[in-house]
């Protein structure tokens, strides 16, 4: 994975984005559906905000994430990378991650070690950034009347935008929705839902997608 930043920032953004309640985690739980008895991963789950709202609906969640201080302050939760998992094949029944697929380099290892490591017939749940948004150069201007506008990058390209946080910097790998798509189904995941989350920050730009949410289920 390509997080390079630092946990301090990251503890005092999650806390203060209103994102993560009102938007993001409620999305993850509706893209989800019903959660089975089985056990859930949470890759990639930071200071686990995300597992903690799956808890306290009734689900038993592992965690992995690379970043050590944040696995480490963690309940249940390893260090590990999302490009291999540090569990044994056919651990979980319900794998998921929230605004990771974006950070990763290689995006076709995800989903290969997602499939290794769920059961067959389990679910994968993904919350991402849009590939529209992740586009290189794609991003919202101001004009000079103060009006926010959308300026379209190159969908089709792949790239990494770095973005500095602090004194740390975090990247986004851009690639297509039919890649993301492809990927996924070439490891074994057989699409069930897909959700594109209009924009929550711009109320002018209700019609450009910002986020987008994916459930496989695994084949046999």
């Amino acid at each position: 994975m390509s997080w390079l930043g630092s946990s301090d920032w990251w503890r005092e953004e999650i806390a203060s984005d209103p994102a993560y309640p009102e938007v993001v985690t409620p999305l993850l739980v509706e893209v989800l559906g019903p959660v089975g008895s089985g056990l859930c991963l949470d890759v990639g789950c930071g200071e686990g905000r995300v597992m903690r709202e799956l808890t306290r609906r009734g689900s038993r969640v592992h965690g992995v994430d690379l970043n050590v201080d944040l696995a480490a302050s963690t309940p249940k939760s390893v260090v590990g990378d999302a490009v291999a998992l540090p569990f044994r094949d056919r651990s979980y029944e319900t794998v998921y991650a929230v605004l990771v697929l974006e950070h990763i380099a290689n995006y076709v290892s995800f989903f290969f070690e997602t499939a290794r490591v769920a059961l067959t017939g389990g679910v994968l749940a993904l919350v991402a950034n849009h590939p529209f948004w992740t586009a290189p150069d794609s991003t919202p201007i101001t004009d000079a009347d103060g009006e926010v506008l959308w300026r379209p990058g190159d969908y089709f390209s792949t790239g990494v935008t770095t973005v500095p946080i602090g004194a740390a910097r975090v990247e986004f790998h851009h690639r297509s929705l039919g890649a993301i798509l492809d990927a996924a189904a070439d490891a074994g995941w057989s699409l069930e839902r897909l959700i594109e989350q209009p924009h929550h920050e711009y109320v002018a730009q209700a019609g450009i997608p910002r986020l987008l949410a994916c459930r496989w289920r695994l084949l046999p």
